[in-house]
């Protein structure tokens, strides 16, 4: 079987590129990273479309998106949306047209309507919904990222404790997230994939590790590892709003996460403590 993986250089593409490499499954890799023809943006990409023929099965990961402080500064632009509204235009386009089966990867923030990237992933579940595909919606993902422009919080602090030995916050550090390590994501998208025909669309697919922790714990949870100082902020997070959802429950049915943030965190250290 062949997977399609749209956003095949992103974080979780990546990751999930190398979980497929490692069990032998035959995948395609699709990202503007790797070459400007595998452009979501572009029109009647002819490239694109063949990638889908021929697919058996594809992973919507692909969109213009970062963590807290690429999203504060970009979110409300022009690019941000055209971008976004391209990349999903045109591959929804495709994957109605062939009839195939997907996942779309969406977000939590899917429900939280004064945030643009929020509105944005609910106009792709309608799709999803549309098509009878699969709707994931992602929380805190983390792992080893390659853009360090759009990197989430916790490679954002490691890498600031590393460089620079503080860690500057954007809040006050009080909210809470629920974070989830790559790999763990990886085996939630597989699993879905897995029992795709029998997963119900009347239920969300949280993916996520359904533990709280406070984005100031996890600061004092790299210093650990990089000894710095931690700064936070006097402002409060202007991105979620600090709204908290509840994750559904039901992908529990089928998976269970295995890694604990604190091994997450000493993971993504032994990586990056090695370059320079």
């Amino acid at each position: 079987m062949s997977y399609l993986i749209l956003g095949s250089s992103g974080q979780i593409g990546d990751a999930l590129c190398e979980y497929y490499d490692n069990k032998n499954i035959s995948i395609e890799k699709f990202d503007i990273v790797d070459n400007n023809f595998q452009d979501l943006r572009i029109n009647s990409n002819t490239i694109l479309e063949d990638k889908i023929r021929s697919s058996e099965f594809v992973f919507f990961l692909a969109f213009d998106v970062g963590g807290s402080r690429y999203l504060k500064k970009y979110e409300n632009t022009f690019d941000f949306v055209d971008n976004n509204v391209k990349i999903m235009s045109n591959t929804f386009e495709l994957l109605k047209k062939y009839n195939k089966p997907f996942i779309f990867a969406s977000s939590q923030m899917s429900n939280m309507g004064y945030s643009p990237y929020g509105q944005l992933k609910r106009i792709g579940e309608i799709y999803t919904e549309i098509l009878g595909g699969i709707v994931v919606k992602f929380w805190n993902v983390y792992g080893i990222e390659k853009d360090l422009e759009k990197s989430h919080v916790i490679t954002d602090f490691i890498i600031k404790a590393k460089n620079k030995k503080v860690i500057d916050m954007l809040t006050d550090g009080t909210e809470e997230r629920q974070f989830l390590y790559s790999d763990d994501c990886c085996e939630a998208l597989d699993t879905t994939l897995n029992n795709y025909n029998t997963i119900s669309r009347e239920r969300e697919i949280h993916i996520t590790n359904h533990k709280w922790d406070t984005i100031l714990s996890v600061a004092k949870e790299v210093t650990k590892h990089f000894p710095a100082q931690v700064i936070p902020a006097e402002k409060k997070d202007e991105v979620q709003k600090n709204k908290k959802n509840e994750a559904d429950p039901y992908i529990l049915e089928f998976w269970t996460p295995k890694t604990s943030l604190a091994d997450g965190i000493e993971k993504i250290y032994n990586h990056y403590k090695e370059e320079k």
